[in-house]
């Protein structure tokens, strides 16, 4: 196995400004051929820090990856820093210029300014990769069988180089094992009664396989790995176990490959052609997005509607203000009603519903803050829940209730 040290550049990630998403994916896809990151640094876009922090990566990693501090702009250091930590200098690449040159022509943009010209020096030691989704080039260095790669920083840049050019590059040069993953999503078995169980199960793997328990909400996630040179012999391996398992707590499962719950759900509502629509207060469109950002949704996703005001929920949703004015805006009857008005106005066999308090301050009815009900309503059938999360920041709140929605609709799906 070879091990990784990411490094992340720019005064904008550690200023909090910009989120650093690119060494989440990285991991990820470096796992997936075996090789382990030990260290992400986040640092300025400073010469001598990158050059510290560089040297610091290449005690413990065969391969570093930077992303960052790569652009027109005369303030981006990271290819001077490169080139004087391994002694060499920057010098035009004819490759990489006639590269960037057609990239810019296709853009309509038939001058190459000064500034983009200089993207296309490199040093002269580097292997290039070039860059198909912007004008920094990928750079690699390479020093006692370590590689130094150098990618651009803005994620939708980085994720085609490392995908579909240094992965296949690293597996081939250090011939690196593949590494396989299914998940086995569990409901409504406690994760330590979860593992009594499928303990003889579990303990009966073969060496080359690995099992994870990643409990999330009330869910339970099998993560099962492999690990061996021929991927379609994993993939194989992994469903013969899965297929032993299943037995076991087959009443329980609700997948067995997809491992977000909206996929999940979309999975089931293709299978059964049923539509679903939603109304939404506090968790704000949430639940629409999580739905919709499945690629096919337009087929059983008809609508939504954030009714955030009463007089909108009853204006359009038909709540009657006299079940407002009793019992509150947030309240399961309110629920109940805004599902029932959803599911009619959009003419759906499901409708999920949401109305509570995201914070920070109290509802105007004195509802503590993180409080919600919401409903799932199936044809003629309604669930009414209630959940309290005083704890959780505003954003991670609609994030929490919506997922935890999707997933009971899920349970009520597979159990019905």
């Amino acid at each position: 196995m070879k091990n990784a040290v990411l490094i992340t550049i720019g005064d904008e990630i550690l200023s909090g400004n910009t989120i650093d998403t690119n060494s989440n994916f990285i991991a990820n896809e470096l796992k997936n051929i075996g090789t382990k990151v030990l260290q992400i640094f986040t640092i300025s876009d400073e010469i001598e820090t990158i050059k510290k922090t560089i040297r610091t990566a290449f005690e413990t990693g065969d391969v570093i990856i930077t992303t960052g501090g790569l652009g027109p702009t005369r303030d981006d250091k990271t290819k001077k820093a490169i080139a004087e930590f391994f002694n060499d200098e920057l010098a035009l690449d004819e490759a990489t210029f006639n590269h960037l040159k057609a990239y810019m022509e296709k853009r309509g943009r038939l001058e190459i300014l000064e500034r983009n010209r200089e993207q296309a020096f490199v040093p002269t030691r580097s292997r290039v990769f070039q860059n198909h989704f912007g004008t920094a080039p990928c750079t690699m260095m390479e020093e006692n069988g370590k590689l130094l790669f150098s990618l651009p920083g803005v994620p939708y840049e980085v994720k085609p180089l490392i995908k579909d050019q240094i992965i296949p590059y690293l597996h081939e040069k250090f011939s690196l094992n593949y590494i396989s993953t299914r998940i086995v999503s569990v409901v409504g078995i406690p994760e330590s009664i979860l593992a009594d169980i499928i303990e003889n199960w579990e303990l009966a793997l073969p060496s080359n396989l690995s099992l994870s328990y990643l409990p999330v909400g009330t869910r339970v996630k099998l993560r099962l790995t492999a690990t061996g040179s021929n991927e379609t012999a994993l993939q194989q391996q992994l469903e013969e176990e899965i297929q032993k398992l299943l037995p076991l707590i087959k009443d329980n499962v609700i997948a067995t490959s997809e491992d977000k719950i909206e996929k999940i759900l979309a999975g089931i509502l293709t299978e059964r052609k049923l539509t679903i629509s939603t109304a939404e207060s506090c968790t704000g469109g949430e639940l629409a997005k999580m739905i919709t950002s499945v690629p096919g949704s337009s087929n059983y996703f008809l609508g939504g509607i954030i009714p955030y005001a009463a007089e909108k929920k009853i204006g359009i949703l038909n709540v009657k203000k006299e079940t407002v004015e009793e019992f509150t805006v947030v309240s399961e009857q309110v629920a109940a009603e805004m599902a029932k008005g959803c599911q009619k106005l959009f003419d759906t066999d499901i409708s999920l519903s949401t109305t509570g308090v995201a914070g920070p301050g109290k509802g105007e009815d004195g509802n503590e803050v993180g409080t919600v009900f919401y409903t799932i309503r199936v044809h003629d059938t309604e669930v009414t829940s209630k959940l309290y999360m005083p704890h959780l920041e505003r954003l991670d709140f609609m994030y929490f209730v919506a997922q935890k929605i999707i997933q009971d609709l899920v349970g009520i799906l597979i159990n019905n």
